[in-house]
């Protein structure tokens, strides 16, 4: 792919793409941000035009995460807004939800505010910060839902992620706030005296290798308790990174009770098993655990069915001296951003349990409609916003940590070999990342 050299204009052409994997390639012509013309043979307006060459790769709309950790404030060696910012639209993201566990917490309009104006400062995606669901993440008190939601950043999601908010009282008022507020409760779905001292999936891997175990029931009784505690509130409640294949069925029970709820999984729970965790290496130390095979199984087929509605990454750079230890003293976490497409296109699209069109739905259009962005997601037809994504269907590439935008470089991925590749990114009409590399603003 090319980038015409020029001034920058409000003019794209992006051409030879196929929407959504299907059909013939055609052209799409962008202006003023929005899509303005489809069709084959498209020509450059006039020469400040800026050219994107699909190459007969596939058109989707922009990806939207809903789980991403940017560190800033707080622990900006480790990734910065910017940072995390390329990283997104290297990965092919034009909208990130970023946790409140900063430090200090966004827990105020302050906080969220601030995250909000460095995303759009930085330009490269969308940063939505995610507000607080308590005070400090301590699970006592409420945070300042409304004003958070009042603000500029107009925070459209709480989250303790991190932490659970385990106290069943504090959980339904917070919901309860969060129906009248039109905003949505994402849950770290842990019961935390279940998991005192835990570092690895309670299984026979971790009997084996001496690891302290976190059972699947930490999860899925607090998945469980806050399906019924959001049927009653008649709030709205997101399970974040299900790990279970009892995860699974108690979703698809919920739903099938009218409850208003969904979930998430990360691209490693689809990938990657505990079965690696016999090298002791804490790159693949994460929370929730990395679990067995059956429950990858599980979590692809559900993704697939739409019982679980989207894929988050659960970005979460660490530096390496909170890797490269014992296990157990091993910060939890891993990267995400810029492999995601890839390791969906492994597990979900070489099978064939997800066409591109359904990517687009699990990364794209059904997280921008969880939390009701209405610029993200959209389809690709004239007169859409064009946040739009060209990937490569037919790339294959190895991932080099070291080579990632992240400041820190803990991955799993690392020297593994994937499937498919994003090209180009393009956020309200602009190129913001192209044959591996950011266009800053």
């Amino acid at each position: 792919m090319t980038r015409a050299t020029g001034a920058a204009s409000s003019s794209l052409l992006i051409t030879d793409v196929r929407l959504y994997g299907e059909g013939d390639p055609v052209d799409v012509r962008v202006v003023g941000g929005d899509i303005a013309e489809i069709g084959a043979g498209l020509a450059a307006a006039d020469e400040t035009t800026q050219t994107v060459d699909g190459r007969g790769g596939v058109l989707l709309p922009g990806f939207v995460d809903l789980h991403t950790h940017l560190r800033e404030p707080g622990r900006e060696d480790t990734e910065t807004i910017e940072t995390g910012s390329a990283a997104a639209a290297l990965g092919g993201y034009t909208a990130v939800f970023a946790m409140a566990n900063t430090d200090p917490v966004a827990d105020t309009a302050v906080l969220t505010d601030h995250v909000w104006r460095r995303g759009q400062a930085v330009g490269l995606v969308d940063v939505h910060p995610v507000g607080a669901v308590t005070v400090g993440l301590q699970g006592t008190q409420l945070a300042e839902l409304g004003a958070m939601a009042d603000g500029d950043a107009h925070v459209k999601m709480f989250s303790d992620d991190g932490k659970c908010v385990h106290d069943p009282l504090l959980m339904r008022r917070a919901l309860e706030y969060a129906r009248g507020l039109g905003v949505l409760i994402a849950q770290h779905a842990e019961e935390p005296r279940l998991t005192v001292g835990a570092i690895a999936h309670e299984g026979p891997n971790a009997a084996r290798l001496g690891l302290a175990g976190w059972p699947r029931s930490a999860e899925e009784s607090i998945v469980a308790r806050d399906a019924i505690l959001a049927r009653d509130a008649g709030g709205r409640v997101h399970i974040c990174h299900a790990s279970t294949a009892g995860t699974v069925e108690l979703l698809r029970w919920a739903k099938a009770q009218g409850i208003a709820i969904t979930a998430e999984v990360t691209p490693h729970h689809l990938l990657l098993d505990d079965s690696r965790l016999q090298t002791y290496d804490a790159v693949n130390k994460v929370n929730p655990p990395l679990r067995e095979d059956s429950d990858c199984v599980a979590l692809r087929a559900a993704l697939a069915e739409g019982v679980i509605d989207c894929v988050a990454t659960d970005h979460a750079p660490h530096a390496e001296q909170e890797k490269c230890c014992e296990f157990a003293a091993a910060r939890p976490g891993m990267l995400g951003l810029q492999t995601a497409l890839s390791v969906i296109a492994a597990t979900m699209v070489a099978d064939g349990a997800l066409d591109w069109r359904g990517v687009a739905r699990v990364m794209s259009e059904r997280p921008a409609e969880i939390v009701g962005l209405p610029d993200q997601g959209r389809p690709i037809a004239i007169g859409e916003p064009a946040n739009l994504t060209v990937v490569d269907p037919d790339a294959t590439w190895t991932v080099d940590a070291s080579a990632l935008a992240s400041r820190s470089a803990n991955t799993p991925f690392d020297s593994m070999t994937l499937p498919a590749r994003v090209v180009a990114t393009v956020l309200r009409g602009r190129v913001t990342a192209i044959d591996g590399e950011v266009r800053a603003l």
